[in-house]
């Protein structure tokens, strides 16, 4: 435990700053300011104890949750009973039971193509795109790398493993079939060379192997399928064709019989065959099951290709065909579908994206029995389910993984760690009433795998806003998820007409409900969101259903630059008075003004149209107040960057480029409606000219000049609501570039709709800039991933451009002014050019009059300064406890209780428990995306400053709690995760983490208590994250496991005709046939064999901890233990010969004459 003395800061510390090289993230280093005293009026206080040390922090990711992104393939362990998915990223989930949901990546990052289980083994190989075959070991909670087999010569389509065999067979695009030992994962010296396998007398390559199974009948029998169209029936023993099958359509996959007499082929035009190994010549069933048939006798038109059929029997009724594909080609709208064929019965699924891959679960693993299917697992390009085989309507069973994160695109996250434990079981009550019916009565059958509570016991909150206006709340406790209550925020909104979208097209192209902010309030359970057509809603919670009309507001945010050309400057006006600032709540939707040059200018109009109908308000979260943002003078209104609320204090502020604006939510009224540089009044540090002259030349030369930039590619393809803001800075033309220009003429916008139809034209760069910084996009999701902005860096760039957006708003109990001697109600207010404001707030004296007395707002005259926009605020007490801002406790509004409703407000203001002075006096923290200041209040002295990053810039900075002390968490553009010490701000933790490759890991990236964070790893998945050195070594415990002990089910009795007659009646020692002393060793040049990582990759993170020691310890004695058991068998086969020889010896010397 260290101690600091204010008073001595400076002696122990000097101003170096480095700042970090070009590659670095937060290398800066501390320094105090000259002067700095811990106390304020005259009471300093000597010493505060920091109880953070950097052996408190390390990074470790702990879950994904969602779908998972861009799937390629699908395996299941029948008898374990869990689900494996591969993906084009190379990564692989696998899911049991509720709990159980595992995430490995391959470091090749190469796409997955096949999963084969080693069923019941707690092992699973992957094939990749690179051509490496992969065994990971499932049995450990992190599942490692044993061995991989890199093929050089050869390209890897298909692989097989048998039931209980040890030897895998791999099909290539040769045409040849390998055969890899999996225990040594070694090549073996058996191949089956294509020329080989078909006809001597054919003169075409067969093409790629598709397909590789064993006979049902006989293990030594191998069904090879070729893409052309022929089939080989391969005898392993003899080294020979048994028998060769062709067709003229292109094979995409062969299904068995069970009794290992009968296999089903499905093609390319949409047919399945069925063929009989006594007469291979032909099939003898050829079936389109939706092709039309032709009047005059012909053979069925030609469908689109089956990719994929399953034939299973069963024992009481007819069996089961299920294939994916095949619809007729004039359904040219009909969506993607998997048929079932049950005896005559043909139903079809129709699915809501395209389906990837299928497989049927079955009752038994055996090949050779009756399959007795009971489900069908689909997966899709954007979804998991799975179909009830056992009732005739087939429902779906219910999901218990959520997997429906990106149902609409996420727009940005909000994570509580350690909130109110009664949140959970209210937000579920409400949201249970809103479940889906229909749904199979039957458990979940993906059940494998435990999982335990473990020792976190807090209750954990992540909120999702999506691009559709919904917000999804989810139980994140324990390292699970589960949605607890979903919002619709468009239901306050009229319903858009088709045409109608376009008056409001060149503020949203798509989705103008899109979520952009959200702001939460758990104690008060007061929610608010702000969306991406610049509109605020303010949410209140109650458990009663209502009927109520919206209550709205418009506020006019202007900045005025261009609409006096006078070249003299004007005296900038103090700050007016608050009176002056309330609007009616009519509406003011109906006014409009006509310029007679441009035709009909737009004034005073909002984007979108609040019901003016009452409403009925289920229970959960009830719209309180509707605010929008309308347009001024022909200009859309600017996007909002920053959004608070307080329940206390009954207020709502927002600001964007423009200005600022304060709303009594209870009172609904505007209480502040001011451009930026108005706050100041006379205490602009940079004395801008907000009405400089700006002719209509210049504002075309810049719009030229971003339309002609590089940056303008970049930009083009930003769209509005899932590239959203970064510390408060517009990010794309279409989320309203933050100037006001005039409009644009006839030529300018012809030219502008060269860009494409529906993309509005581009407006002059937003914010003041001398630094553009452009993150990498990639083609897949651009619409998701687009990230391009500039950069306030420094004041240089004012003259171009003096628009400065509210990047951040903070309310708080706190000294407005040097001379202040007690706390007051304050609004602290962050801008794009690192300037903070302080507004005092002027709060009824008692709580009877705060429905009756206007609140007054009002400057402070105080402004500190740090570099860059700046992105987080926070209170410490004089002891460096973090000081959180009052909250009204929660009342439903709308209860039935009478005694509820009179009752008076519950606020809780955090005032000091002891009558010491320990409300003399506070620490500031301010952090911007460049540096971190801490200030002694109300003395305004800068007693720490640390230069955080001078080549990048922070994305997210947060005031978190960690083991009952407090710290600043920074996540850098450069991919650094920081922590600092409060209020010393010394370095505690810098990790180069994740490079920011797009925007959605910067939107969406946010720090909870407790050293947790998240974000959005792909566009379907949250990877959650821990800071904590505690967490990372209690990981271990809170993950589930993947492998638990099940016997093996028994093999049906055959019965002795069966067995006598039903296949060879010789066993097959694959042993024998394929191991080295008979087949010979494999060409070295082949196949290159890799050691795994043996399981250290799977705790890698934390590897400074105990975990990673104690699982590098259990893995060696897991090794270890293999040996032994090896040598067990060894000396018991030893033992065994030893005994037969000695048995032996004993008989001949019996014979002795």
């Amino acid at each position: 435990m260290k101690k600091f003395n204010f008073r001595k800061v400076l002696d122990g510390l000097t101003a170096s700053s480095p700042g970090g090289s070009a590659g670095g993230g937060g290398a800066g280093g501390g320094s105090a300011h000259p002067g700095g005293t811990a106390g304020a009026a005259g009471t300093p206080r000597e010493e505060i104890q920091e109880t953070l040390t950097s052996d408190y922090f390390q990074i470790c990711k702990t879950v994904r949750h969602g779908f998972p992104y861009l799937p390629t393939a699908l395996a299941f362990d029948p008898v374990q009973k869990i689900l494996a998915i591969g993906t084009r990223t190379g990564a692989i989930r696998i899911l049991g039971r509720p709990g159980v949901d595992c995430y490995c990546q391959h470091e090749s990052g190469a796409a997955v193509l096949q999963l084969q289980f080693l069923i019941n083994e707690g092992a699973l190989v992957s094939a990749c795109a690179d051509d490496t075959l992969h065994l990971w070991n499932l049995r450990q909670k992190r599942p490692a790398i044993l061995h991989s087999l890199k093929f050089n010569r050869e390209r890897i389509t298909y692989c097989h493993l048998p039931f209980q065999s040890k030897w895998l067979y791999v099909g290539t695009e040769r045409g040849n079939t390998h055969i890899v030992n999996i225990e040594s994962f070694i090549l073996s010296g058996y191949v089956i060379m294509w020329n080989k396998a078909i006809e001597l007398s054919t003169k075409t390559h067969p093409g790629p192997v598709v397909h590789l199974s064993d006979s049902p009948r006989d293990e030594g029998k191998l069904l090879i399928g070729y893409e052309n169209g022929t089939v080989v029936f391969w005898d392993l023993r003899s080294k020979r064709a048994d028998l060769r099958a062709y067709y003229d359509e292109a094979i995409h996959s062969v299904a068995w019989h069970h009794e290992g007499k009968q296999f089903m082929c499905s093609h390319s035009d949409g047919s399945l065959t069925l063929w009989n190994l006594k007469s291979p010549n032909r099939p003898f069933q050829t079936t389109i099951p939706h092709g039309k048939i032709q009047r005059d006798g012909k053979k069925p038109e030609s469908c689109k290709p089956i990719l994929k059929v399953e034939y299973k029997t069963c024992k009481s009724s007819e069996p089961f065909v299920i294939f994916s594909g095949g619809l007729s080609y004039d359904k040219a709208c009909r969506r993607p579908s998997l048929t079932i064929m049950h005896g005559k019965a043909i139903t079809v699924l129709e699915m809501d994206h395209p389906i990837v891959d299928f497989l049927t679960l079955c009752e038994t693993p055996y090949p050779n029995e009756f399959q007795e299917p009971y489900a069908v697992v689909v997966l899709l390009e954007k979804d998991l389910i799975v179909v009830d085989l056992t009732q005739s309507n087939f429902p779906i069973f219910e999901n218990p993984y959520p997997i429906d994160i990106h149902e609409s695109p996420v727009t940005c996250t909000e994570y509580f760690a350690d909130c109110p434990p009664d949140l959970i079981p209210v937000l579920y009550s409400v949201g249970a009433k809103h479940k889906k019916q229909g749904y199979s009565n039957k458990e979940w059958p993906i059940s494998g795998g435990a999982w335990n509570l473990g020792a976190q016991t807090y209750p954990e909150i992540i909120i999702t806003g999506h691009a559709d206006g919904s917000v999804k709340f989810w139980d994140a406790s324990a390292i699970t998820l589960q949605m607890l209550y979903k919002l619709k925020t468009s239901k306050v909104f009229e319903k858009q007409k088709p045409g109608e979208g376009k008056a409001t097209a060149e503020i949203v192209e798509e989705d103008p409900f899109a979520v952009q902010m959200m702001y939460w309030c758990p104690e008060s359970r007061i929610f608010c969101v702000a969306g991406v057509s610049a509109y605020v809603v303010v949410y209140r919670f109650s458990k009663h259903e209502v009927n109520t009309e919206i209550a709205s507001l418009e506020v006019r945010l202007q900045y005025e630059v261009e609409d006096i050309i006078t070249p003299e400057p004007e005296i900038i006006p103090q700050f007016p008075d608050a009176s002056s600032q309330l609007p009616s709540l009519k509406s003011l939707s109906g006014s409009t003004n006509t310029v007679a040059c441009e035709g009909m200018m737009k004034d005073s109009i909002p984007c979108l149209s609040v019901k003016t109908r009452p409403v009925r308000m289920p229970p959960g979260y009830q719209a309180d107040l509707v605010i929008q943002l309308v347009w001024v003078d022909g200009e859309p209104p600017q996007q909002i960057t920053s959004l608070a609320v307080n329940s206390a204090y009954g207020l709502v502020a927002f600001g964007n480029c423009n200005g600022l604006a304060v709303v009594d939510f209870m009172q609904k009224t505007v209480l502040l409606s001011m451009g930026t540089l108005e706050l100041y009044g006379s205490s602009d540090p940079y004395q801008r000219q907000p009405r400089s002259p700006r002719k209509s030349k210049q504002f075309a030369a810049g719009l030229t000049e971003l339309s002609d930039s590089p940056v303008s590619l970049e930009l083009e393809r930003c769209k509005s609501p899932t590239s959203d803001h970064v510390n408060g800075h517009c990010t794309s033309p279409t989320s309203q570039s933050c100037s006001s220009g005039k409009r644009l003429s006839s030529a300018d916008v012809s030219k502008a709709n060269r860009r494409g139809p529906g993309r509005p034209p581009f407006r002059k760069a937003q914010s003041a800039a001398c630094m553009e910084i452009s993150l990498p996009v990639t083609t897949e999701e651009n619409r998701e991933n687009s990230f391009s902005r500039s950069r306030s860096s420094s004041v240089s760039s004012i003259d171009r451009d003096s628009k400065e957006a509210i990047t951040a708003l903070y309310f708080m109990e706190s000294f407005a002014r040097k001379n202040d001697s007690a706390v007051s109600p304050c609004l602290w207010v962050g801008t794009g050019l690192g300037m903070v404001l302080i507004l005092s707030l002027n709060l009824p004296a008692s709580d009877d009059l705060r429905q009756s007395e206007p609140v007054m707002v009002s400057p402070s005259g105080t402004v500190l300064t740090l570099k860059g926009a700046v992105l987080t605020f926070a209170c410490l007490d004089c002891t460096g406890t973090l000081i959180h801002p009052p909250y009204e406790v929660w009342r439903d509004p709308h209860s039935a209780d009478d005694g509820e409703k009179t009752r008076k407000r519950k606020l809780v203001m955090h005032s000091p428990s002891s009558s010491q002075d320990m409300g003399d006096h506070q620490f500031a923290v301010i952090c911007s995306e460049k540096q971190a200041k801490v200030f002694s209040l109300p003395s305004q002295t800068c007693l720490y400053v640390h230069n955080i990053t001078e080549t990048s810039f922070l994305l997210q900075a947060d005031v978190v709690t960690l083991c009952n002390s407090v710290c600043l968490a920074c996540f850098c553009a450069n991919g650094h995760i920081m922590t600092l010490s409060l209020p010393s701000l010394r370095p505690l933790l810098d990790i180069n983490y994740l490079p920011v490759t797009d925007m959605r890991i910067a939107r969406t990236f946010c720090f909870s208590n407790e050293g947790q964070a998240l974000y959005l790893s792909s566009p379907t998945e949250i990877q959650r994250l821990t800071y904590s050195q505690e967490m990372c070594d209690n990981l271990q415990d809170m993950l589930g496991d993947l492998f638990t002990p099940v016997e093996t089910p028994e093999a049906q009795n055959r019965g002795f005709l069966k067995g006598l007659f039903g296949g060879s009646g010789q066993a097959f020692d694959r042993e024998e046939l394929f191991g080295e002393a008979t087949a010979g060793k494999a060409s070295r040049s082949l196949a290159q064999h890799i050691p795994g990582s043996g399981g250290i990759e799977g705790v890698r993170g934390a590897a400074g901890g105990v975990i990673g020691d104690l699982t590098r310890a259990r893995i060696a004695l897991d090794e270890r233990g293999q040996k032994l058991g090896e040598l067990d068998e060894r000396t018991a086969s030893m033992m065994a010969s030893a005994e037969a020889f000695s048995k032996h010896a004993h008989e001949v010397g019996l014979f002795q004459p």
